[in-house]
């Protein structure tokens, strides 16, 4: 109510003076904590939608009035305001400094409210660079100051931000800070806060679903009705344009789980009207999300000719405008590759191939900057914390110093008598102390070059590891071959069987590039590649072995374990084993998951190949050198500070009571 009064001044004087004199006057007017300043910062922050240049700069200037005042608390909650606004705009070195300053002025202040917005937003830029744990803990520490105020609009917003970061790992927290976000925004009654939690505690009702809890889905969309109605209803109150097309975006999700056939009109205009908002304010995730569900749905239709003017359209409008936005473009293009291949348009799919590399490689050229960025900044924060620290230990010494001259000073005072006697111990104590400060700065310089020489060492040796395992995932031996079956294929005619063995080697290629930039994948995604990978290699050897993937059945699939551990495995398996076996019988592959305990999963694969003594004595004349299981074996020794059972074991079967072959027994952790 505050805001529509002060933009109503607005219009009416057109004065940013006049504006300031209602905020002072509302604030005089109402018994309220907030200050007349943090009023104009939150203002401005309001606009950061609207009109971010404003937005800034009604920013900046209510800090230049805290600054004015020396007003320590007002330039906290300032600084915090303008780093929030920063994220939005994804500058993340001005982002950084904004939060450094607001936590190191909250250091001299004991007001509540100041403390919290210091936390809130180191909180989020800690989400930000992806270091969750330390997200969690700032904003946990928020939510509490912020709980102690009553200020429930922000403990709204910061119970639903907590809620994402637990999700999926914890359902118990993700579900109780939802509710919490609910009560906190009932209280507080504000569309806003509303939107928020509400957004939060469907993200909850979404996950059951995920986990196989489908009886819960009328549940699901009935309050995603509720919510969307709860923002269609209240649109000029709700600043972040952004949650009201996700509550589109989620409710069409819902409609596309649902029974089917699904209620296409509702879903349609849901999505609709998300891509509205997504154009009107410039949202890009909301309008890849809309388009691509639409585009799916059509393809899932089989109606490729409107799937594939939906992409076409979402392309042609990102290259209106003044920027390039890699990942869009690269997702378009290649969602346009699969709905080529559902036509059968080969060369519309080599056309729309060529354009997904170009983009995703530049896709991955800045996901590649934005990683090396965000460890610069983590640790870039890291060092100013301890600097921070040290001068803080600092300001305590020379505090106690002082108390001690006085103290020296006042001995003084008694009497001549021992004043010689109480200059020299002071003389010396000053020396020694002296002294042992230089000690201690030397050695806090010291541990921070090598705090910083391994910092950068261990993070050369993680991207070199990354690089070394994605180049080892695909043996050029086996892409030659798979390429020159599926020319030989074409040249044949043999088109069904080329475009089926050409899309389970995209598919295949894609996985491992997307798979080994992620820290965790679940079993299932695993099992997929492997069997895409194992049919790959069936073709490729004529049919020559058969395989089997199986799991014991109280394994559950959806457990998290990090990527591309097997496949190097089942490659030698392949290659060493049953490819040089005698071809009168067929070959066998048997792969068998079973969890041994709650922190590792039993990873067993068997092969009636030539077995380990046959395929060394074959080795000696074959060039060919695999780096694949040599990288694993330092991915699994690295993890075994955290996983002490970590490792693999490679195991000779015994002809006479099993059979001929090899046996491979990979502990690996589940995370």
């Amino acid at each position: 109510m505050h805001s529509k009064t002060t933009l109503n001044l607005i219009k009416i004087k057109k004065s940013k003076w006049l504006f300031y004199f209602a905020i002072l006057y509302i604030s005089n007017t109402h018994a309220q904590e907030i200050s007349s300043i943090e009023k104009i910062a939150a203002y401005g922050y309001e606009k950061r939608f609207s009109d971010s240049s404003s937005s800034k700069k009604m920013q900046l200037q209510a800090l230049e009035l805290a600054k004015k005042k020396h007003n320590i608390e007002d330039q906290v909650i300032c600084y915090s305001y303008l780093a929030l606004t920063q994220r939005r705009l994804l500058h993340i070195k001005t982002f950084s400094r904004y939060v450094d300053s607001a936590f190191v002025l909250s250091e001299k202040t004991n007001k509540i409210r100041a403390k919290a917005f210091a936390f809130y937003s180191m909180g989020a830029l800690k989400s930000y660079i992806e270091d969750k744990p330390q997200a969690i803990e700032n904003l946990l520490k928020a939510y509490e100051l912020f709980s102690k105020e009553k200020a429930h609009d922000e403990c709204a917003k910061i119970a639903a931000d907590i809620s994402y970061l637990f999700s999926p790992a914890s359902p118990e927290k993700v579900k109780k800070y939802a509710e919490e976000a609910l009560d906190h925004a009932e209280k507080a009654n504000d569309a806003e806060s509303r939107l928020h939690a509400r957004l939060a505690y469907g993200g909850y009702l979404t996950d059951r679903l995920d986990s196989g809890y489908k009886e819960e889905w009328q549940t699901a969309l009935d309050f995603f009705k509720e919510t969307v109605v709860l923002a269609e209803k209240n649109t000029h109150r709700i600043i972040s344009k952004s949650n009201i097309g996700i509550a589109y975006i989620n409710l069409a999700d819902l409609y596309s789980k649902g029974p089917k056939p699904i209620n296409e009109t509702a879903f349609l205009q849901n999505l609709q009207k998300a891509t509205a908002i997504a154009k009107k304010y410039n949202i890009k995730i909301i309008y890849r999300s809309s388009i691509g569900l639409q585009g799916f749905y059509y393809t899932e239709k089989g109606d490729y000719a409107k799937a594939e003017l939906l992409f076409i359209e979402g392309i042609k409008y990102q290259q209106s405008l003044p920027y390039t936005d890699n990942y869009l473009l690269a997702t378009f293009y290649n969602s346009l590759k699969d709905v080529s291949v559902k036509r059968n348009d080969f060369e519309a799919y080599y056309h729309y191939d060529t354009l997904f590399t170009k983009y995703n490689q530049l896709k991955y050229n800045e996901n590649t900057q934005k990683m090396l960025q965000n460890a610069d900044v983590r640790y870039e924060s890291s060092k100013k914390m301890e600097r921070i620290q040290q001068l803080e230990l600092e300001n305590e010494l020379e505090q106690k110093n002082k108390l001690l001259g006085y103290g020296i000073a006042g001995v003084l005072l008694i009497g001549l008598i021992f004043m010689f006697r109480s200059y020299y111990y002071r003389q010396r104590y000053y020396l020694n102390r002296e002294e042992i400060l230089k000690q201690e700065q030397a050695n806090s310089d010291l541990k921070m070059q090598l705090m910083e020489k391994e910092t950068l060492e261990n993070l050369a040796a993680r991207l070199s590891m990354e690089r070394r395992l994605l180049r080892s995932q695909m043996d050029p031996h086996f892409i030659f071959n798979a390429l020159g079956n599926i020319q030989s294929m074409i040249l044949q005619k043999d088109t069904v069987p080329a475009v089926s063995y050409l899309t389970k080697f995209a598919k295949l290629t894609r996985q491992v590039l997307e798979q080994s930039r992620k820290e965790t994948i679940s079993l299932e995604e695993e099992m997929g590649t492997l069997k895409n990978y194992i049919e790959l290699q069936q073709l490729r050897l004529n049919n020559s072995f058969d395989y089997s993937i199986e799991c014991s059945k109280d394994l559950e699939t959806d457990i998290h374990i990090p990527p591309l551990l097997i496949q190097p495995f089942i490659e030698n398996a392949v290659e060493h084993g049953l490819k040089p076996r005698d071809k009168t019988s067929k070959g066998l592959l048997e792969v068998y998951f079973e969890q041994r305990d709650e922190m590792n999963l039993i990873c067993t694969i068997k092969d009636n190949g030539i077995g380990l003594t046959a395929s060394r004595k074959l080795k000696i004349n074959d060039n060919h050198q695999s780096l694949s299981t040599t990288i694993t074996d330092e991915r699994l020794t690295k993890m075994q500070k955290d996983h002490p059972f970590a490792g693999f074991q490679v195991l000779e079967r015994d002809p006479e009571t099993d059979s001929s072959g090899c046996l491979v027994i990979i502990t690996i952790p589940i995370l």
